[in-house]
């Protein structure tokens, strides 16, 4: 049993009560102009909060909720990601559904439409640096009482330890003594008994194979340091345990063995620089040779001040409900219903003809394979993973996730899609994918559409830089929303849409 002080308990107790708000909250939002549609701006604020993959701009989100509904309208979202979609619904005063398979992804959209307040958080941080920060940085602890930040590993070899933050903010790198191998042979069997044994999968894609464990991915002392925090996190009230999930999910890629350590800047202009820079874990489970160990503490800390500074002033969705049930939603209780279920089971919980616009971004094949990338966030929160009822394209032979599974269950949902839709309603498709085949489901959508018009198409450009994307052949550089609508939906709505620069009416081609 842990025992804590009595500071602490009193801290538990401050965060049991319901905090009093002073914020206005009657500003409307930022209207979205065809040209910030067309050129969004990087993630801030919650959205650049935490890094789940394939996020999208909030910008040609927000400008197509404002153009093709009214306030009070439903928006249907059934792949909802990280929650863009279903923010900017509702701060635009207009009903959302959303739905994944993907249980990190419906963490992120609650997060997203009913953030925790400012103190609450802040105070949630001060009781967990009370308990564990002491404990956490004295695995790091030097001959001379500093604490390291990273350390820099050559595979299995301990190369240099560096200090951040020394001499105006610079670093300091020194040779590893024998407390540091003390250290690192301490914790070197230390296996987590917080984080659920991932399962992975054999796809060279993303560097995984079936025997893949966390002890794989992470050290034995960010282990046990992760468990630290979460068993701490785990005796908070419930308004603030997930957020501070949610922030140690953030930041355990930085924890992992994965964090690249980069050499070699500048050889593309002649400028080629001999200094070692932390990089950071991109995609996929590939661990470098040459890779940092940071510390954990700082790691957490950093995603926690993110967090803070985008909720600092108050948020308009804080303290929004979100409905428990489809029946709940469609009696009025609150304007939003999120669920974690495959897109495929909960649509045919939403009532016919009862949806006023969907737009949503789905799986766009093999370029993510959103569960198996997401699988150590979902370990970390202790959620399992439903692999089989995701739609996707994997690598993964075991998976049975073949182009013509994926093409056949893409067909089989964009059928039911069109039965929930009004008879004015719009369907916007954010998509893109660079072979012929993996386009087929959108060719039925506009042959046999089951009573939707085309109405035209236009660029949707990514807000961020992507390393996969940039440094990949043929890497593709934003995607495709595709308009459409039912047989009564009203085209002079698509006036504005028709000004973002590229608008075409000609069907897509690959």
């Amino acid at each position: 049993m842990v025992m804590r002080p009595k500071s602490i308990e009193w801290t538990l107790e401050r965060l049991r009560k319901p905090m009093q708000l002073s914020f206005d909250f009657a500003r409307e939002p930022t209207a979205v102009t065809p040209k910030k549609a067309s050129s969004p701006k990087g993630y801030t604020g919650l959205y650049g909060f935490h890094k789940y993959w394939g996020k999208k701009p909030y910008e040609p989100l927000a400008f197509v909720i404002e153009q093709l509904t009214d306030e009070g309208d439903t928006v249907l979202d059934p792949f909802v990601g990280s929650g863009t979609s279903a923010r900017e619904s509702l701060i635009r005063n207009r009903r959302f559904i959303g739905f994944d398979v993907n249980p990190v992804a419906v963490e992120l959209t609650k997060l997203l439409i009913s953030p925790p307040d400012y103190d609450s958080v802040r105070s949630a941080f001060r009781f967990i640096e009370r308990s564990v920060k002491d404990k956490i940085n004295g695995t790091y602890r030097l001959n001379d009482g500093r604490i390291a930040s990273h350390y820099l590993w050559e595979n299995d070899t301990l190369t240099q330890v560096w200090l951040r933050g020394v001499r105006g903010g610079g670093r300091e790198e020194l040779a590893p003594t024998a407390q540091d191998i003390d250290l690192v042979e301490e914790y070197a069997s230390y296996r987590s008994e917080h984080i659920r044994a991932p399962r992975f999968f054999s796809n060279g894609r993303i560097n995984a194979h079936a025997n893949l464990s966390i002890s794989d991915i992470m050290t034995g002392r960010a282990q046990r340091n992760l468990d630290l925090l979460l068993s701490y996190i785990n005796e908070l009230p419930p308004n603030v345990q997930m957020p501070m999930k949610l922030c140690l999910t953030a930041a355990s890629g930085q924890m992992t063995k994965m964090v690249f350590a980069v050499t070699g800047r500048g050889k593309m202009t002649g400028k080629n620089s001999a200094k070692v820079e932390v990089g950071s874990w991109v995609i996929g489970y590939w661990r470098p040779k040459l890779h940092f160990e940071v510390n954990v503490w700082n790691c957490f800390e950093r995603r926690v001040s993110k967090l803070l500074k985008a909720i600092k002033e108050g948020d308009p969705l804080q303290g929004s409900i979100i409905c428990d049930s489809m029946a709940r939603f469609y009696e009025a209780s609150s304007r939003s219903w999120v669920e974690c279920a495959p897109s495929q089971t909960a649509i045919r919980s939403v009532r016919e003809k009862s949806v006023n616009l969907i737009l949503t971004d789905p799986p766009h094949s093999d370029r993510v394979p959103y569960l198996e990338l997401s699988e150590l966030w979902n370990s970390i929160l202790g959620f399992e993973s439903h692999f089989s009822s995701e739609i996707v394209i994997s690598n993964a032979k075991e998976r049975g996730k073949t182009p013509d599974v994926y093409s056949q269950a893409m067909n089989g949902f964009f059928g039911i899609l069109s039965s929930v839709m009004r008879d004015d309603a719009f369907l916007v498709l954010l998509y893109n994918a660079r072979q012929a085949a993996r386009w087929r489901f959108v060719s039925q959508i506009i042959d046999k559409s089951g009573g939707l018009k085309y109405f035209g198409k236009f660029p949707c450009n990514y807000s961020a830089g992507s390393v996969v994307q940039d440094n990949r052949k043929g890497g593709l550089k934003n995607d495709i929303a595709l308009v459409f609508g039912k047989p009564d939906a009203d085209s002079r709505r698509l006036c504005q849409l028709a000004n973002i620069p590229n608008w075409s009416k000609d069907a897509p081609t690959k």
